[in-house]
């Protein structure tokens, strides 16, 4: 069997550790390998870099994994022999990695945002274009079950012409007062790269381009509304980046999308994330894992009269799309895809030029929210 070294830098945070160390790179090795076109199996074999010798050390012996250095040892493993390099530290730490694993020769795989400017995404994405080698971004949540089901009703054309799209993302993050907050403290430090635009919309800009296409304009308000919480230590500090952004996009093809992405706010719907299409032929709603629908010949006709008491249930009007099969973690499918695509040349779409189209709509929506207008966003050229 095949072996294939990983360098993980970043590993020993919160989703280096499970969702890209725990849930699918050990995930395949014992599932036996990511298996290739021609029927081989190649196995990945994971060298672990951080900041925190303990932290490292624990992941190590927990798991069995043989390899690990820290950080300041990241030239010496670029030196060695494995193939590909990831990246999954705090976003200002990224692009510098990046820059010296793809000088190495390294392949290169890494978490969003590319970058915390365009300026930075833009020259990070033309090194790996002008330096040949394999380069690709997480892009998770378009393996999510419910967005794959949204993505099979598009693909058979259940919507007929689409309207509108809206997102409905969040939910409350303790403030650390009363509760221990259940997000880092440096999200809500822009200094620290924090901020829910800066978290979020990396993620809505795939969305968006994968499903209904690529994002033209944008309109945003940015909003901290909690200007104080309590860190990890217990001190009290300001918090100086958004936790909440409310958007307009233009979209290709006429489309208009609605995005309110709050950590500042109850939930009350089926899911934290919930995606509404609306087009002339149906309707559909999907969450993290469940899809519904309503076409136009089940659409209910209600009228508007607020002085008699409401009797229809609107939530019955929904039908259920089934899982028709059974579905692995995201992270997991889009390493496997990486992983194919590094060893047999697999297409893989999800590449650097789209991690800086995700740090140009961050960009842009900041300058939105900056100078109160509309914002039109050219197509990038890499």
């Amino acid at each position: 069997m095949q072996e294939i070294g990983i360098i993980m830098n970043g590993v020993t945070g919160r989703m280096g550790t499970n969702q890209h160390l725990i849930r699918s790179i050990l995930a395949i090795r014992d599932e036996g390998g990511v298996e290739l076109p021609s029927g081989e199996r190649v196995m990945p074999d994971p060298l672990l870099v951080g900041r925190n010798e303990r932290k490292l050390r624990e992941l190590s012996e927990e798991h069995g994994v043989d390899r690990w250095l820290t950080d300041p040892d990241l030239e010496t493993c670029l030196d060695g022999d494995d193939e590909i390099y990831f990246d999954s530290q705090v976003t200002p730490r990224r692009p510098e990695a990046l820059l010296k694993a793809m000088e190495a020769g390294k392949d290169v795989y890494c978490e969003k945002p590319l970058a915390g400017d365009l300026e930075t995404a833009l020259e990070v994405a033309q090194t790996a274009e002008r330096s040949g080698v394999k380069h690709g971004i997480v892009q998770d949540k378009l393996w999510l079950p419910g967005l794959l089901k949204l993505q099979r009703l598009i693909d058979q054309d259940f919507f007929g012409d689409i309207l509108s799209v809206r997102v409905e993302f969040g939910y409350w993050v303790f403030t650390g007062h009363i509760q221990p907050a259940q997000r880092p403290s440096w999200n809500y430090r822009a200094e620290d790269g924090g901020g829910i635009i800066d978290d979020m919309f990396s993620h809505w800009s795939y969305v968006l381009e994968n499903l209904f296409g690529r994002v033209e304009a944008v309109r945003c308000l940015e909003k901290t509304h909690v200007p104080e919480r309590v860190d990890e230590n217990g001190e009290a500090y300001e918090a100086t980046a958004d936790d909440a952004a409310y958007a307009i996009m233009e979209l290709e093809d006429d489309v208009v999308a609605q995005l309110n992405s709050s950590w500042a706010v109850r939930v009350n719907r089926d899911d934290l994330l919930e995606i509404q299409v609306d087009g002339t032929r149906g309707s559909a709603v999907a969450g993290l894992r469940d899809c519904k629908t309503q076409h136009h010949a089940n659409t209910p006709k209600p009228e508007w009269n607020p002085d008699t008491p409401k009797e229809h249930d609107f939530y019955e009007d929904w039908e259920p799309v089934p899982t028709n099969r059974e579905l692995e973690n995201a992270f997991k499918i889009q390493w496997k895809k990486f992983i194919r695509h590094v060893v047999s040349d697999e297409p893989f779409p999800w590449d650097f030029a789209a991690g800086a189209r995700g740090v140009q709509l961050t960009e842009a929506s900041y300058q939105s929210a900056d100078e109160q207008r509309r914002v039109a966003i050219d197509e990038l050229e890499i």
